[in-house]
């Protein structure tokens, strides 16, 4: 990253509402890992809606998946939660071609406050990690802020995988210290996490954080633009360098 570039660190809802530069906006558990889970299973965009009727008439309109959680529950007429494990379980079938609109009361919500003030948004997790930073570095003209943006738990808690994985981002772009161990630490103990493990609430599936804590899984960043005044996210494959 240039020397002039400033890398600034946001948190939760009233981060992402004042997100400058380029913001990336990070939800590991689970709304964008969940995302780069459809993208890799071959769906074309995903469609990012704070309000879950505005899926629901999007679904009737369209014909897309409704995708999402209110309360980390899916909402009645949606086709699938914010389960990764879920999400694999359906299968690429499911997912090639089509138009997702997703809804989630974190990474979304925070996606589309930062696209009111943000010159550009990508979506944030461990799974694209390193692809999100070669393609921060690539941009050209090289961004003059990157706002990190860590969602937490309903963007009103900050917690350590979003932390961790904003902290896993300045590592990449700027050599800052980064302790992934350390970090898989403060998640596994944390109630982030442990809510998933104890396997008593059938909307917090135990095989996601597995999926959710796994670094650089896919070549692929997630981009969000606003396409007719509603926010769309797309897959911009970004190659390894040993890959190219």
């Amino acid at each position: 990253m240039g020397s002039s570039q400033r890398i600034l660190r946001k948190s939760l809802l009233s981060g992402a509402a004042a997100a400058e530069g380029v913001a990336v906006v990070i939800d590991v558990l689970r709304a964008f890992t969940s995302a780069a889970f459809m993208m890799h299973l071959g769906a074309e965009k995903i469609v990012l809606l704070a309000e879950p009727e505005d899926v629901l008439r999007f679904k009737v309109e369209t014909g897309a998946l409704a995708v999402g959680e209110v309360g980390g529950k899916m909402v009645g007429g949606f086709d699938l939660g914010n389960s990764p494990a879920r999400i694999v379980a359906a299968s690429r079938g499911l997912f090639v071609g089509r138009t997702v609109a997703q809804r989630t009361s974190a990474g979304v919500t925070g996606a589309v406050a930062a696209a009111r003030s943000a010159e550009q948004v990508i979506l944030g997790s461990f799974v694209t990690a390193s692809a999100t930073a070669r393609y921060l570095q690539a941009l050209s003209p090289p961004p003059e802020i990157v706002s990190l943006i860590a969602m937490g738990n309903a963007g009103r808690e900050s917690t350590p995988d979003d932390e961790a994985c904003a902290s896993y981002l300045e590592h990449l772009l700027t050599g800052a210290a980064y302790s992934h161990s350390a970090a898989l630490k403060q998640i596994v103990e944390h109630e982030c996490t442990q809510k998933f493990l104890r396997g008593d609430r059938v909307h917090f599936p135990p095989a996601d954080p597995v999926y959710c804590l796994q670094r650089d899984l896919f070549d692929f960043c997630l981009t969000a633009q606003l396409e007719e005044g509603v926010l769309v996210a797309r897959r911009i494959n970004v190659p390894r360098r040993d890959k190219a």
